[in-house]
């Protein structure tokens, strides 16, 4: 795998963790997203496909890129030009969030938003509403783990109306 090297260190990291202002413009194709990514700091995944499974979950346009295969999925995802999710619950299941490029957010709700740089890990507890996303104007790339299990599942909410700082 191209990765391998990168993902290695990304999985020690994430063992380490263990424990609606959108700008209008849209990424009409993944190059689009490769250009932004390529203008940022720090390592550079695959920007991978539009993300159309979750697009009404998302405000903006996103990319997702599986770079894995196996038990455990691992995904890139690409936040491109302020992009986020909506409030979600991941149940059953953490979710890990390893930054890799670009300045993004996450916010577990009741909390202040922390920013999210190049390095920073965050575990998520299972059973928490939260949502992540890239800084308003930016593009912001995550590693996402979540150990699939039976019964896990997500549940999407409503969209973040809280302006990020």
């Amino acid at each position: 795998m191209k990765h391998w090297k990168k993902l290695a260190a990304i999985a020690a990291v994430g063992m380490i963790c263990g424990s609606s202002g959108v700008a209008d413009a849209k990424a009409t194709t993944p190059a689009d997203a490769e250009r932004s990514v390529a203008q940022t700091a720090g390592a550079h995944f695959p920007v991978g496909e539009p993300n159309e499974r979750n697009r009404a979950y998302f405000s903006g346009d996103s990319f997702v890129a599986k770079v894995t295969e196996g038990s455990v999925p691992v995904y890139n995802v690409t936040f491109y030009n302020g992009a986020r999710t909506h409030w979600h619950i991941h149940h059953g299941t953490t979710q890990t969030l390893l930054a890799v490029s670009g300045v993004g957010y996450y916010q577990i709700w009741g909390r202040p938003a922390k920013k999210l740089l190049p390095g920073d890990c965050v575990t998520i507890p299972a059973e928490t509403k939260h949502w992540h996303g890239a800084a308003p104007g930016q593009t912001f790339q995550h590693i996402s783990i979540s150990e699939p299990k039976d019964g896990t599942s997500n549940e999407w909410l409503e969209e973040v109306r809280e302006e990020r700082k």
